[in-house]
This record gives C-alpha cells, sequence and structure tokens, in this order.
C-alpha cells in the first residue's frame, strides 16, 4: 500500500506541476497578447463596428460589382474619407486661422469687441450681468482683460484642450474607417470565424443565433448614434439657414460630428440662439420662433435615441437602451456599444434558460402520468 500510495503520489505531483506550467503559459500569453494588442484597441474596436454597421451598404454594393468584396469596402472607405475627411480638414484650416488672426490682433494691441445689443441685458436670469461684462470689455479690453488673467487663462486652457481632445476623436473616427475597410473585405471568412467561436463557447445551435443578436444589436446602436447625428444636423441645419446664422451648413457638419462623438448639440444651438438675439437683424416673434425650433431640435436626440435603439434586436429595447446607456457612462462611446451587446446577450441567455426550467417543469407531471398509464 505504502508504495502504491508513493506511486499515486508521483503522478499526482507530476500531473499538478505541468498543470500549473500550462496555466501559467497560457497567463503570460494573454497578458503579452494583451499589452500587444492594447494600443490599437480602440481603433480596431471602432473598425468593427463600423464594419457591422456598415455591412448592408456593403453587401448591395459588392452585389453590383460582380462579388468583388475588396473593391466594394474600398470604395466606401474613400467615400467615407472625402465625405469626413474634406469638411473635417476645411473646419480645421479656418479654425486654425481664426486663431492665428486673433493671436495676431491680441498681440497688435487692434483687438476689438463690438459693443452688444441693448436687447442683451433684457435675458432671463443671465442678461444683466452678461451685459454689463460684455459692454466692459467692449469699452476698455486691456483692463478687462488684466482684471481676469486667471479666469481668462484657465478657459483658454480648457478650450485647447476640448479642441485637441475633438481633433484626436475625429482623426481616431477616419482611422477606424480604413480598419473598418480591411475587415469589410473579409467579411465572410470573418463572420465564419466568429459564428465558430461563438458555437465553441455555447453550442452549434445557440451559437449562430447569438452572434446573430450580437450583431443586430451593434447595427441597432450606430443606426442610433450616426443615424441620430445625421437626423439632428439636418433639423438644426435647417433652422440655422432659415434663421439666416452664417455658416449654417458648416454648423450642421460640427453638429453631426459632435453628435456621433456623443457631444450634446446644444454646444452649437445656444451660441446659435445667442447669436440671434444680439444680432437684432430679425423680429421679436420670429426670434421666439426660432429661437424654440432650435432648443427642441438640439434636445431631438433625447427623443431619438430610444426610439431607433433596439430596432431590429430580438431584445426588449429597455434592456439594448439601459445597456448602451450604462455602457457610455462606464467606458465612453465605444462602451455604447459594448453595454448594448453585453446586456442584450446576457437577456437572452438568462431567458432561454428561463424557459429551459419552465419546459422541465411542465414535461415533468406529463412524464409521471405517461407512466401512470403505462403501468
Amino acid at each position: 500500500m505504502s508504495t502504491t500510495d508513493a506511486t499515486l503520489r508521483k503522478f499526482l505531483s507530476r500531473d499538478l506541476t505541468e498543470t500549473l506550467i500550462r496555466v501559467g503559459l497560457i497567463a503570460f500569453l494573454v497578458v503579452m497578447c494583451i499589452r500587444v494588442f492594447a494600443p490599437f484597441a480602440n481603433l480596431v474596436v471602432w473598425g468593427l463596428i463600423l464594419a457591422i454597421a456598415l455591412a448592408p451598404l456593403h453587401g448591395r454594393l459588392a452585389a453590383r460589382l460582380g462579388g468583388r468584396q475588396g473593391l466594394a469596402a474600398t470604395g466606401l472607405m474613400l467615400g467615407g474619407l472625402l465625405l469626413l475627411g474634406v469638411p473635417t480638414g476645411m473646419l480645421g484650416s479656418s479654425f486654425a486661422s481664426h486663431l492665428h488672426e486673433i493671436y495676431a490682433t491680441v498681440r497688435s494691441g487692434t483687438l476689438a469687441i463690438p459693443p452688444p445689443n441693448p436687447g442683451v441685458a433684457a435675458w432671463p436670469i443671465v442678461g444683466e450681468r452678461l451685459y454689463e461684462t460684455w459692454n466692459s470689455a467692449a469699452t476698455n479690453l486691456p483692463a478687462f482683460v488684466s482684471e481676469n488673467q486667471a479666469l481668462l487663462r484657465n478657459l483658454s486652457r480648457q478650450a485647447l484642450a476640448a479642441a485637441a481632445s475633438t481633433a484626436g476623436a475625429v482623426l481616431s473616427f477616419l482611422g477606424s474607417m480604413i480598419v473598418a475597410a480591411i475587415i469589410m473585405a473579409y467579411a465572410k471568412s470573418g463572420s465564419l470565424a466568429v459564428q465558430r467561436i461563438f458555437s465553441r463557447l455555447t453550442d452549434p445551435v445557440r451559437g449562430p443565433r447569438l452572434q446573430k443578436l450580437a450583431t443586430a444589436t451593434v447595427r441597432s446602436v450606430a443606426v442610433g448614434v450616426i443615424g441620430v447625428a445625421f437626423i439632428q444636423s439636418i433639423l438644426l441645419g435647417m433652422g440655422f439657414l432659415l434663421a439666416g446664422i452664417p455658416a449654417a451648413g458648416v454648423l450642421a457638419l460640427v453638429v453631426m460630428f459632435i453628435g456621433i462623438l456623443q457631444i450634446p448639440a446644444a454646444i452649437v444651438s445656444l451660441p446659435a440662439v445667442a447669436y440671434l438675439w444680439w444680432s437684432g437683424d430679425g423680429s421679436t416673434t420670429s426670434n421666439v420662433v426660432f429661437t424654440i425650433y432650435l432648443l427642441v431640435a438640439g434636445m431631438a436626440d433625447n427623443v431619438l435615441k430610444p426610439l431607433m435603439l433596439g430596432r431590429g434586436v430580438d431584445a426588449p429595447m429597455v434592456v439594448v437602451l439601459i445597456g448602451a446607456l450604462g455602457g457610455m457612462v462606464t467606458g465612453g462611446i465605444i462602451g455604447l456599444f459594448i453595454g448594448g451587446v453585453l446586456l442584450a446577450v446576457s437577456y437572452q441567455l438568462f431567458m432561454e434558460w428561463v424557459d429551459q426550467s419552465e419546459t422541465t417543469l411542465s414535461a415533468e407531471p406529463g412524464q409521471s402520468a405517461a407512466a401512470q398509464r403505462a403501468s
């Protein structure tokens, strides 16, 4: 017995050592792969999201091109870069030139601020204080700058940081278009690989269904983000144009960009309303009408997103909406998609587990009745 126990302990010790070595090697490979992939994670995830969202359009274009997936993906990529890259470059160049002009006028001491319209003082809550501050800056700018130097320095830093962050996000989005084109070019093989992964994690029946659910959820959230941003840019652009606000088309493009980046459109609509009242070109009635329209259009995404999220998904809209909003709070813009997919897939798995339990409970009385009849 002692020899047998010693042999058993030897084999167990050898198996435990080999298992620990294998687990350690797997952990090492996982950690190193994550470190290598981490710098490109956001770019690849965004590319995958765009590829899923554009898959129907890519499929129709590839069918017209004789099934050439690569050519269709290249055409979509070039079209997206031209549609988004050219306006972005024009806006960036215009913004840089305006900053240079302001800097030159400040250095030369020729910077002048136009006096405010007397009607600004009648604005509710902030009218009087805004009028006094604006009038002080217009009448004696050097004294105003010296009195508020610390405040102006902080505001300029925050503005530059926001501009740099927005520019980086836009460039990352344009780069993800290239990654999306590569993914779409290998859409069929990639879809089969993802389906095999889902099937390996679950089973051959649930795997394809969960893959379809994840794809539909990402596409639904993309439509709820990009589609809502496009609709809101059209609504505000028409309002800017009818109200006579300068550069209405450029402002509409800015609204679309910041909508995709999940930045509130109010940062564009509120200054437009302020300009509307400050310019004094229109009547009070028309200004009130356009103010109401621009404020409502600037908040339209709060109504459109719940309506467009969850469409075509085999999960309740509330589940997708809560997952998307919770993911955005915890993980930013990418969390918007990841949260929706995780909650939708988890809900589907949970409900299948519940349905299986109900089926088992309802089958037990039938089996006992059949057994009684057989006896």
